[in-house]
């Protein structure tokens, strides 16, 4: 079972631990869509077997030993066309945290996932709705690999084996929580030092390598991320563009 053993201000107060579920995502919509659910509140589990990804790929994680988790958040303090701010902050919160456990080498990986020498340690989902001129609800889905040591994927990692130990999920889950609630109140006071600081941990910036769009590779240069979240990079040819989330892959 699943325990808050540190307070914050309303991250975590709600905390719904489940044995096992489809997807913790799925799980928070389903109990958000009947209404009177407190901002903050968190969905876990140690087992989600249908587990859901960017791009509509799954995520994998050994029962029991990582963090899956979902938090139902209502920033109707950003505007719809500054959502990607959420993003930001959800990513800066987990840096955070691996830089508080002593990992030197995390990196943001656009637009949210989280990289540890090239490796993926941590996996972000946001679900957001917008109801006319307002960014009413967001599910912030968060796997994170704590103890598992063997993976399917050769990309994968963990903390315990970037750190060599392994950590008590709670006590990593409460740290976890301190963080993105630091960084949620950041969205929504000091936005413009949020984007500096998630452009500075951007994995891959100011470097060059190839990418995939559209059914062609090509060589470049990733320069910024713009206030809607679209990656912007610069090409051989000097030309600079914008691309979604769909729109480019990494290819090395």
């Amino acid at each position: 079972m699943f325990k808050i053993p540190v307070s914050t201000l309303f991250l975590g107060k709600n905390l719904v631990d489940l044995p096992e579920c489809e997807s913790t995502n799925t799980y928070a919509s389903d109990l958000s869509a009947r209404g009177n659910v407190p901002e903050g509140t968190v969905v876990i589990t140690k087992r989600q077997f249908l587990g859901r990804g960017q791009r509509g790929n799954t995520w994998e994680a050994q029962e029991g030993v990582n963090l899956t988790l979902s938090i139902i958040l209502y920033p109707r303090f950003l505007e719809p066309s500054r959502q990607f701010a959420l993003s930001q902050a959800i990513s800066l919160a987990v840096w955070d945290l691996l830089t508080f456990l002593g990992i030197p080498d995390a990196g943001i990986k656009w637009p949210n996932d989280i990289m540890i020498d090239e490796k993926k340690v941590c996996g972000i989902l946001i679900e957001n709705q917008v109801r006319g001129q307002v960014f009413s609800q967001a599910i912030v889905g968060i796997g994170l690999n704590v103890n598992q040591v063997e993976f399917k994927l050769p990309k994968a990692t963990s903390i315990a084996l970037t750190t060599g130990k392994q950590h008590d999920l709670n006590w990593v889950l409460a740290e976890l929580l301190k963080r993105v609630e630091g960084r949620y109140l950041q969205a929504k006071n000091q936005a413009s030092h949020l984007a500096k600081e998630y452009l500075e941990r951007l994995f891959w910036k100011n470097e060059s390598h190839m990418f995939l769009s559209g059914g062609h590779t090509f060589a470049g240069v990733i320069e910024s991320v713009d206030t809607g979240g679209r990656l912007l990079v610069r090409r051989e040819d000097d030309r600079i563009d914008s691309f979604a989330a769909r729109e480019i892959s990494y290819v090395r």
